[in-house]
């Protein structure tokens, strides 16, 4: 077979092999096109929930698409509105992200991705409120547990700023999201936000000083707990001070 043939024999494979493919994708895309005139037998909601937090369940989705008459069930695939389904739920301050899609068997399938919270906070005077990881807030409606609160001298701006920064390393961390829970936000004489941390175990404050460099200050405190605390126990300090560089102090308890 000489050079010419192979190239003709090349193209003719290329171009039936795009022919198939071609074939494929259009049949793929009507199969995946529901009869506009099939009437929705089943609603599938689907609920991408935090594990210890579910602000919102599949009867809330439903009531909201039954009271705005969007309720897919018994209706035919032509006057289900999809979009206007994915703007309803979305509008609820719980909701993350909403997808509706139709399938061609009849179903119509909800997924809904609920909010995550990564902090609760309790500012000075005002009432309390969750904050996700986008440091979107929700409102305190449900108990959520296991997750670290946060009092004291708190505006908006601390909230989404150095709080929620501190919140989010606290929950990607095992270790220190089993062992702190609660932070406490106040002013120092210079007026500037100081951080005081509860641990779950032990009677002993944590003072972190501010913000800057709380990573390294948590991983000094970190080596302390796993070289000295199981020889002198939880409960021989009453303050655990991290504020200076390279260096800890420790109040002892009064007896």
């Amino acid at each position: 077979m000489n050079k010419k043939k192979k190239i003709l024999r090349i193209l003719g494979f290329a171009s039936l092999f795009l022919v198939i493919v071609g074939y494929l994708a259009y049949y793929m895309f009507v199969l995946s096109e529901p009869d506009p005139n099939e009437v929705c037998t089943a609603v599938e909601l689907v609920m991408e929930d935090a594990v210890d937090a579910q602000f919102i369940s599949q009867s809330d989705v439903e009531s909201m698409l039954t009271r705005a008459n969007l309720y897919p069930q018994g209706k035919t695939m032509k006057a289900i509105d999809a979009d206007a389904i994915e703007k309803t739920v979305s509008a609820n301050p719980f909701v993350e992200e909403v997808n509706c899609y139709k399938s061609p068997t009849g179903k119509v399938i909800v997924n809904v991705k609920q909010r995550t919270p990564v902090v609760y906070v309790i500012p000075d005077g005002k009432k309390g409120f969750f904050l996700d990881e986008a440091g979107v807030k929700i409102p305190n409606v449900r108990y959520v547990k296991n997750i670290v609160v946060a009092t004291g001298d708190i505006d908006d701006k601390y909230a989404a700023g150095d709080l929620l920064d501190f919140a989010c390393f606290l929950q990607g961390d095992d270790f220190w999201n089993a062992q702190i829970e609660q932070v406490y936000v106040r002013r120092d004489r210079k007026q500037k936000r100081v951080v005081e941390l509860v641990p779950r175990v032990g009677d002993h404050v944590i003072y972190l000083g501010d913000m800057s460099g709380y990573r390294d200050k948590l991983e000094r405190l970190r080596l302390f707990y796993e070289k000295a605390i199981g020889t002198v126990g939880w409960n021989k300090y009453s303050k655990i001070n991290l504020e200076y560089g390279n260096q800890i102090i420790c109040t002892k308890q009064r007896k």
